[in-house]
């Protein structure tokens, strides 16, 4: 493995890291500022993985799909930072802290409009990320050195499709509430 994939590596469990550290300043040690601090760090992570990627092209590095999923990593951190945030907050505070409501599993068109507003911000991911993946064969310009990038950029397009055509069938078929048959 090599240099980028261990900085992938290393930025992913960072940025759960510091979310931790942050929710658990928050609320276990009621420091909201520090904690808000901890929180704040998570763009830093991904300024540090666009630094390190960059520089390692810009060194002369043929892109594999490695720098691709560096600049998809960014894309869907940007894109789905806070709304991970805000997931793992409400269950922090419900699994740890015992505070608040259990978080409630969607059905029917709620779960139909959770679904587009999520596929939504996998579009907007697509468009950073694949901002950044154009960016990346433009500088390099040479198409067989940045061959994995494009090709990488084709399927997370595909895959961006599939999210959106799967999303807006839940308003067709919408997801049924499940009945516990043990009550």
């Amino acid at each position: 493995m090599n240099f980028i994939a261990w900085t992938i590596i290393a930025c992913e469990i960072g940025f759960w890291v510091v979310i931790l550290a942050g929710l658990i300043t928050r609320y276990v040690f009621n420091k909201k500022r520090l904690g808000l601090f901890f929180l704040a760090l998570t763009p830093v992570i991904d300024l540090l993985l666009l630094v390190v990627t960059a520089t390692d092209l810009y060194n002369g590095a043929v892109a594999t799909q490695v720098h691709a999923i560096a600049a998809i990593y960014l894309g869907v951190s940007i894109a789905f930072g806070k709304s991970m945030i805000r997931w793992a907050d409400e269950r922090f505070l419900y699994y740890i802290k015992k505070q608040g409501t259990k978080p409630a599993k969607k059905t029917g068109y709620a779960h139909a409009r959770h679904s587009v507003k999520g596929a939504l911000q996998h579009v907007l991911a697509l468009i950073i990320g694949g901002g950044f993946l154009f960016i990346m064969i433009y500088l390099i310009g040479d198409a067989n050195k940045t061959e994995a990038l494009s090709q990488m950029l084709k399927l997370w397009a595909l895959i961006v499709g599939l999210d959106m055509v799967v999303s807006l069938s839940y308003f067709i078929w919408p997801r049924a509430e499940k009945v516990n048959r043990y009550r």
